[in-house]
């Protein structure tokens, strides 16, 4: 699945014979023209160069993708493609432009750009759209709910707890499983880490490691689940506990676990609350206890109530109960955005900080999303027939909203505002769109931390 030319859809290989006679230059955007949240956080594209623009095409590529292409009723543009390989080594003659990646962007505004660079390839750069819009919309994406979800967490605590300390680690990535497959978990993974910190995902910590040099994007902590607890018996519960506690306790170290397998209620009220209660008390580390069933919006505020009543609170500066530092709670059940906020809600209704409280997300995070979330589209909007340039654009009556831009395009920034402008209307002002790719070479690379930063700015 690594031949670059058969990474597109089929209609795309007729193209070529449909532009104009002359037509020496396309130039297409991408932008998120609305959807469920105000603004994006554009991230990916450097992966996606990385792993499938710096390889060139070879002739066994162009011999696989003549053979399918015949056998599948499309014609297919060998002589094009053997010009790519023979005068740029295989590599694709395009120039790409983007806003810096981790950039917080208004929707309606161009994230990235593409023209190619040699007049006999013009049709190059509409042919990409497929894969190249593919590797923008969907980690883009994934980090714009990932932002949502902090933002929701950073209200209440700047509301109920003394501080922000541990806001990086509340949101948990438990999605991988759930995903597609192993390149969508590791996409997703990474979108996710640019705004918190703690994930079980390993993926993500590998493709952040290979694609924007991180030296560690993430961190997880030992964590039980249904199968180790029950293997021990109804009658072991209390044993399987207690070994958590031996097998992963101590000073400055946490450990998470799922204690719903048989009795919630009973588990934190005699088990942990009662038979283990000195040993997590001296535990000298932190246990997470884990309901995993039930309404969460019920059921996380009673979780707190109740281990306050076996362990204690405090009450902080701004009048909320929090439980001691070694015991915290983290629910995975039946999280989304609208949930957190729900039982952020709640447990504010009741005087209980943010701080008792961390959060694990898996297929809400990283699988039930799609291109239409936030109206993710790749258009033309300039084409030069001969020497002339002139826009191209779509203006369909029954639907305005899939009106497309026009000309060359720039995005300006007036400090946290964005607009597009035609490139020709810069006027001296800077544009945020930055080279990143021009015929084979990444341009303008981007480390992780810088991401992070604005991503969470």
């Amino acid at each position: 699945m690594r031949n670059l030319i058969l990474n597109t859809d089929s209609y795309k290989t007729s193209h070529f014979l449909q532009y104009p006679a002359d037509t020496r230059f396309i130039s297409s955007y991408i932008e998120s023209r609305g959807g469920a949240y105000p603004e994006t956080v554009f991230f990916g594209l450097q992966a996606f160069l990385k792993e499938y623009l710096s390889r060139p095409i070879t002739t066994a590529d162009i011999d696989e993708a003549d053979t399918l292409c015949r056998a599948h009723g499309v014609p297919f543009n060998r002589t094009g493609w053997e010009y790519i390989r023979d005068a740029y080594q295989g590599y694709l003659p395009i120039e790409i432009e983007a806003a810096p990646e981790g950039t917080v962007v208004p929707t309606g505004n161009v994230l990235a750009q593409v023209v190619n660079t040699d007049p006999n390839c013009a049709w190059l750069s509409s042919y990409i759209e497929t894969a190249l819009l593919r590797a923008v919309w969907y980690p883009t994406t994934v980090a714009t709910r990932a932002r949502a979800c902090r933002d929701i967490i950073e209200s209440v605590m700047t509301q109920t707890s003394d501080s922000l300390d541990g806001l990086d680690f509340k949101l948990h990535d438990f999605g991988a499983r759930g995903t597609s497959s192993e390149e969508t978990a590791a996409l997703g993974g990474m979108a996710h880490l640019l705004s918190f910190a703690g994930t079980d995902n390993l993926s993500a910590i590998v493709a952040a490691r290979r694609y924007y040099q991180a030296d560690m994007a993430g961190f997880s902590i030992p964590a039980a689940e249904h199968s180790t607890m029950t293997s021990w018996g109804r009658d072991g519960e209390a044993a399987a506990y207690a070994n958590m506690l031996e097998q992963f306790g101590g000073d400055g170290r946490t450990v998470a676990v799922v204690s719903d397998s048989y009795d919630l209620w009973n588990a934190i009220d005699n088990l942990w609350g009662d038979t283990l209660r000195e040993q997590v008390i001296q535990n000298g580390g932190t246990l997470v206890v884990r309901p995993d069933s039930g309404e969460p919006v019920a059921i996380v505020p009673e979780v707190i109530e109740r281990l306050m009543a076996r362990f204690g609170f405090t009450t902080n500066h701004k009048g909320y109960r929090v439980l001691p530092p070694f015991v915290r709670v983290i629910q995975g059940d039946g999280i989304n955005t609208d949930s957190i906020a729900a039982i952020l809600a709640a447990m504010t209704a009741r005087g209980l900080s943010a701080d008792n409280i961390a959060f694990g997300m898996g297929a809400e995070l990283l699988q039930k999303l799609n291109r239409d979330t936030q109206k993710f589209a790749m258009k033309a909007s300039a084409i030069q027939v001969g020497e002339q340039w002139r826009d191209i654009y779509k203006d369909p009556i029954t639907d305005p909203g899939k009106r497309s831009k026009r000309g060359r395009l720039a995005l300006i920034r007036d400090g946290d505002c964005f607009s597009t402008v035609r490139a020709e209307a810069l006027a001296g002002r800077s544009n945020e769109l930055r080279t990143v790719f021009r015929n084979g070479d990444l341009v303008n690379a981007v480390d992780w931390h810088t991401v992070c930063q604005r991503a969470r700015s």
